[in-house]
């Protein structure tokens, strides 16, 4: 789950790192109120998306040569007009693809006199099973390029959890920014915030970019982003209250409410599996066979029938679905029971496309012999070559 760089701000500034003055804003006026609680005389006008790449980001009702989600205004005017452009636009970014985020919340801070942007971050470093510090002196808005063209200029090490941070951590970071004298010791207590923060959160990343040296040598948070591990969302209900569904997909919500996870692709067979790397087996396969697929959707092995009828729904909501491939590996779950699900499901939403069912394990002649009595044109494949195979002919057939 992701969170708004408000909400990060506010999160991040409990446990001590050094955030400006900001205040959240829905609306024009509440822009302004917000603009007049700060000392001035600079503002910072910021789209509240889930997205990077803001600053350089373009409305689509605002034309070309329209500024982008991240604005400087000084005066309240400045700000009413930046918000009144915003709020209720579509902020196109690198990150959001050509459809763009609405904007439906900004973000008014105090402005900063910047001498040098710096990048730091932490994340968990799947290799070791460490949460990890990358850093670099090169921050802001080109960081990706920085990383591209320049990997050398990128720092990370892990942290032991067996000892948790230590000064030697900070030193590290303060090292890795160049920093030295009064800097050093800023940096190293950001770098020990943001390692309690994330373990404090059960973060999955939190990346501060830029981290800001002002003319007067302070360093401050001017944006962060942080996601955190869904699977541990239910120890901070506190954390689930900052929820914005309007930023997620309508149909990765809905699958969340069904414990399905789904990821919309760019193809146009639809897959439901069971297990993570068995789905992605099937799209590889659905790709080798010359069609691209159109989403991951991973029912888990507990699927029921409802949660079979639910990922139907979910994969049909997709126009460019032209066909379904299922393919469960009845292990946990009977294949009768998934068959069951598959009929159930395929009867309810009046399935128009194409449909073609790889079952394996336990129960799977019961299944099969299910999906044959059931009076729909759905075919059956007696492998994963076979079932890929099928539907990219069903798929071929029907175009």
């Amino acid at each position: 789950m992701n969170i708004h760089e408000y909400q990060a701000k506010e999160l991040l500034a409990k446990y001590g790192a050094p955030v400006p003055a900001g205040y959240a804003a829905m609306s024009v006026e509440e822009a302004v109120a917000a603009a007049g609680k700060l000392p001035g005389p600079l503002y910072v006008v910021k789209a509240q998306i889930h997205a990077g790449g803001r600053g350089k980001g373009k409305f689509k009702e605002l034309g070309p040569d329209a500024k982008g989600g991240v604005r400087l205004a000084k005066t309240l005017d400045e700000v009413k007009a930046a918000a009144t452009d915003m709020l209720g636009n579509t902020l196109v970014t690198i990150q959001t693809g050509d459809a763009g985020k609405q904007v439906n919340r900004l973000y008014i801070t105090d402005g900063a006199d910047i001498a040098k942007e710096y990048y730091l971050a932490l994340l968990v470093d799947r290799g070791t099973g460490r949460v990890a510090f990358v850093v670099s002196t090169e921050g802001g808005m080109d960081i990706e390029t920085v990383a591209h063209d320049t990997p050398e200029k990128i720092h990370s090490f892990a942290v032991d959890p067996a000892t948790g941070f230590q000064p030697h951590h900070g030193r590290s970071v303060a090292k890795a920014l160049e920093l030295t004298g009064d800097l050093a010791k800023q940096a190293a207590k950001v770098a020990e915030a943001l390692y309690n923060a994330f373990l404090g959160t059960d973060a999955e990343q939190i990346e501060i970019n830029p981290l800001a040296q002002t003319t007067d040598n302070t360093l401050l948070v001017l944006d962060a982003k942080v996601g955190f591990d869904g699977n541990a969302l239910f120890r901070h209900k506190d954390l689930m209250e900052l929820r914005d569904e309007t930023e997620e997909d309508p149909a990765e919500l809905e699958a969340s409410k069904y414990d399905l996870a789904y990821i919309k692709l760019d193809g146009d067979i639809g897959c439901m599996v069971n297990g993570a790397g068995l789905a992605m087996a099937t799209m590889d396969i659905i790709k080798l066979n010359g069609m691209f697929p159109a989403n991951f959707l991973d029912v888990g092995g507990g699927a029921t029938k409802e949660k079979v009828t639910a990922a139907f729904k979910i994969i049909l909501s997709d126009p460019a679905v032209k066909g379904i491939l299922v393919n469960i590996f009845g292990g946990i779950m009977r294949c009768d029971i998934i068959a069951d699900g598959i009929v159930a499901a395929a009867k309810e939403v009046n399935l128009s496309v194409p449909l073609v069912v790889r079952l394996e394990g336990t129960n799977v002649q019961q299944g099969k012999d299910i999906l044959a009595a059931s009076g729909l044109p759905i075919v059956s494949a007696d492998d994963l070559g076979d079932a890929a195979r099928k539907i990219v002919a069903q798929v071929k057939q029907v175009a």
